[in-house]
């Protein structure tokens, strides 16, 4: 068995499948952003160095596990759909209809740069799959971009640890630390957005879209 700091259940998959195990957990991974990405990826390249399976497995498995945990988020938002969103935005406190249609238009203008760079962002390299379903970007491009996303990250994370060998959990310090302040941010303009909505309760009426 893998000695490291990792979680059993981690560890159990690695061993038990080798890198289609690593590719499970990393899909996994997507549809819970809170598993950690940042120990099951350098794990892979520990496992790797140690010859429990080849570089090339492990990159070509996490980068598969990417892609299906990505298009099942995308999927969600597929189902979801703009009426939907509309509808449940339309309830939410602070929330208004024309929030949607600003973030619709952004990502009618960045959506391709949201995507690819996306996966390089802990939490949002999960989460951005859901509103290019709802916007139905189109499944070729959003394929792409995710795998030359996932495959840029995974590569980075699984080769780290590779060359780490046995210190490979030295990884997951950074990562946190790069985590802990994207998190941060998002704290914060999530603040913003929220003081700006209670000192402006007045602006901006909801809506949606005129019927054609």
């Amino acid at each position: 068995m893998i000695e490291s700091n990792a979680p059993n259940w981690i560890n159990s998959l690695i061993d038990t499948l080798g890198a289609p195990g690593a590719g499970l957990a990393i899909a996994l991974e997507n549809l819970f952003p809170p598993l950690p990405s940042e120990v099951i990826l350098p794990l892979a390249g520990f496992a790797s160095s140690t010859g429990r399976m080849s570089l090339t497995a492990a990159l070509l498995w996490t980068t598969a596990g990417s892609v299906v945990g990505a298009l099942a988020l995308y999927g969600v938002g597929a189902l979801l759909g703009r009426e939907r969103t509309v509808a449940i935005a339309a309830r939410l406190p602070l929330v208004k209809v024309t929030d949607i249609e600003r973030t619709e238009a952004w990502f009618g203008r960045h959506g391709t740069k949201a995507v690819f760079f996306g996966r390089m962002i802990p939490l949002f390299r999960s989460l951005i799959s859901v509103p290019a379903g709802i916007e139905r970007m189109p499944l070729p491009l959003f394929l792409a971009l995710t795998t030359l996303g996932s495959a840029i990250w995974n590569t980075v994370f699984v080769g780290a640890g590779y060359a780490l060998g046995e210190n490979w959990s030295e990884v997951t310090g950074y990562v946190s630390a790069y985590s802990k302040v994207v998190l941060a941010l998002a704290f914060v303009a999530v603040l913003v957005f929220v003081g700006l909505r209670l000192f402006r309760p007045g602006s901006g009426q909801r809506r949606g879209r005129s019927s054609s």
